[in-house]
């Protein structure tokens, strides 16, 4: 049997994982962790670019964010059923890589390719754990699914810290050349876009300062559970956030 992932990340289209949380997959990648990817269509219905130069462009991607795999499903672009037919091709990708966590876009969202995305996902890993639906693998039921955010703004559950990688995040993200304005003028010419106006990777920078901000961090990506989260050991766990946060979050009067 494979060694488990600790985390697999599935994005809608390739360049959505980098665009929303692809500072925490380098982070916890840069920290020993296996962490895999699945983006669940080509993007072939893009505005800009193709398939084609879409797959390059991960290829470059997946440079920076040192990912243990990387897979593309190949549902069609615009039409990801929650099928049982495509319920079925996630679970074997969970049982086969059996991650502790899943990451998955936020049920609500402006691309309704994205909602059906999270869906698709979520219910996978549901069934995913029940031994009856047969793969002609063992069964298997991710830890938690962690929903991270696209357009549509959420309280999140937690925020992870990236100041140390969002650089690395962002030049993952300039590899994707049709979809992002390029200062140099070397990316595809095509009809504007809501990613590929000059002040679009400002904006994704303004959304990870507000976000580290409310942890008092320079970057941070939100996430957010549909379930409480458990803590059986609040000092443990708080310990781990350094004291020199504290006067920043907490001021004294």
């Amino acid at each position: 049997m494979k060694q488990p992932l600790d985390v697999l990340a599935f994005g809608t289209h390739p360049d959505d994982l980098e665009l929303c949380c692809g500072g925490t997959l380098i982070l916890l990648a840069g920290r020993g962790y296996r962490i895999g990817a699945v983006d669940l269509t080509r993007g072939e219905l893009g505005t800009r670019g193709s398939a084609d130069h879409r797959a390059q462009e991960t290829a470059s991607a997946n440079k920076i964010l040192k990912l243990h795999l990387r897979e593309n499903l190949g549902i069609p672009d615009g039409n990801i059923e929650r099928s049982q037919e495509n319920i079925r091709r996630v679970i074997q990708v969970l049982r086969e890589h059996r991650p502790r966590l899943v990451l998955a876009p936020y049920w609500e969202e402006r691309h309704f390719d994205h909602v059906h995305g999270s869906e698709l996902v979520s219910e996978a890993a549901f069934y995913s754990g029940l031994a009856k639906i047969d793969t002609g693998q063992e069964s298997f039921r991710p830890y938690r699914v962690l929903y991270y955010m696209g357009r549509i703004d959420f309280r999140p559950s937690f925020v992870v810290d990236v100041s140390e990688t969002f650089e690395d995040k962002m030049r993952a993200l300039r590899c994707y050349r049709t979809q992002f304005h390029s200062s140099g003028g070397g990316g595809a010419d095509g009809p504007e876009t809501l990613i590929s106006t000059p002040y679009a990777l400002e904006v994704i920078e303004t959304m990870a300062r507000h976000y580290g901000a409310m942890i008092g961090a320079r970057y941070g990506e939100p996430f957010r559970t549909r379930e409480a989260l458990e803590i059986s050991d609040p000092v443990r766990f708080f310990q781990e956030f350094p004291d020199d946060k504290l006067p920043h979050l907490y001021p004294q009067e």
